[in-house]
């Protein structure tokens, strides 16, 4: 009896081995897959302009140069800081303001709060190229058409609705006794936000932070629609370098590797942050 225990505890070791080394392998595959696109972004930016082709596109440069990084550089520098102003304010704003608002949807009942909700939630599904026209005409009326605070000023409002709604969720995992508590000793709206709520919405501010600057950053038809050069957002900057009569390949592979970089290094410093505060608000909401 003991010997087939035994037997069997190797063949199940066994069984979980090989099923551990097949899921290291296809994950292993689709991330190489995933990076192929990666792998000729980077090639192709340490090129010469005259070594880019077809042929040798899968190649690894001959000499390693920095020339298509330099001129990518000096052509989307500032267009990649209007885009750090951008995201950082716009980002910022919509995160504060959804915070308060999840706040209050979630620890403070009073009538009509649910309809509030559906309807904040509601700009989540209005498509942006219908908004054209009417935001154009608002932003020009208020003098902000063609302004990095009025580009910001659209992202803030379109970035609400999904802020509102990690923010709810989050905040749906607080225990409600300690808003109770905190009532009890005499702590008003504000200040249980404050000295309770906002010590613990750490990770909440992580997901908001990390989804909205990606987007922002990365966003191109409200950039191209609501400024011009010298206003542009990066994204912008890169669509215009390919757009040229003579595109110098290098050059545009180099900027579009420079302009991934912010989004790339948030995720790198704040990527474990980011799955724990999804998986905070995962239950509840």
């Amino acid at each position: 009896m003991t010997t087939r225990l035994v037997v069997h505890a190797h063949r199940t070791h066994a069984s979980r081995l090989v099923m551990q080394i097949l899921n290291y392998f296809v994950l292993g595959v689709l991330g190489a897959v995933f990076l192929i696109p990666v792998y000729l972004l980077v090639v192709t930016s340490l090129k010469s302009n005259s070594a880019v082709s077809l042929t040798t596109m899968w190649s690894l440069p001959n000499s390693f140069g920095l020339s298509g990084l330099s001129q990518a550089w000096q052509q989307v520098a500032p267009d990649m800081l209007n885009s750090v102003y951008l995201a950082v304010s716009a980002t910022i704003v919509s995160a504060g303001i959804g915070s308060l608002n999840g706040y209050a949807l979630s620890k403070w009942t009073f009538r009509g709060s649910n309809v509030i909700y559906f309807f904040i939630l509601l700009g989540m599904f209005i498509p942006y190229q219908i908004t054209l026209i009417p935001l154009l005409r608002v932003l020009d009326a208020i003098h902000l058409f063609n302004t990095i605070p009025g580009l910001a000023l659209v992202h803030i409002v379109y970035g609400i609705p999904i802020m509102t709604l990690i923010f709810r969720n989050f905040f749906a995992e607080i225990p409600t006794d300690l808003v109770e508590a905190a009532q009890i000793d005499g702590t008003g709206y504000w200040g249980v936000y404050r000295h309770i709520i906002l010590p613990l919405s750490i990770p909440g501010f992580v997901v908001a932070g990390i989804w909205e600057f990606t987007q922002v950053w990365n966003d191109f038809l409200f950039g191209v629609t609501v400024t011009e050069p010298p206003h542009q957002p990066v994204t912008v900057a890169i669509v215009n370098i390919a757009g040229s009569q003579h595109i110098q390949w290098n050059v545009l592979m180099s900027s579009t590797l420079i302009a991934s970089l912010p989004t790339l290094i948030i995720y790198l410093i704040l990527g474990r942050y980011f799955v724990r505060g999804l998986l905070a608000g995962s239950v509840k909401g």
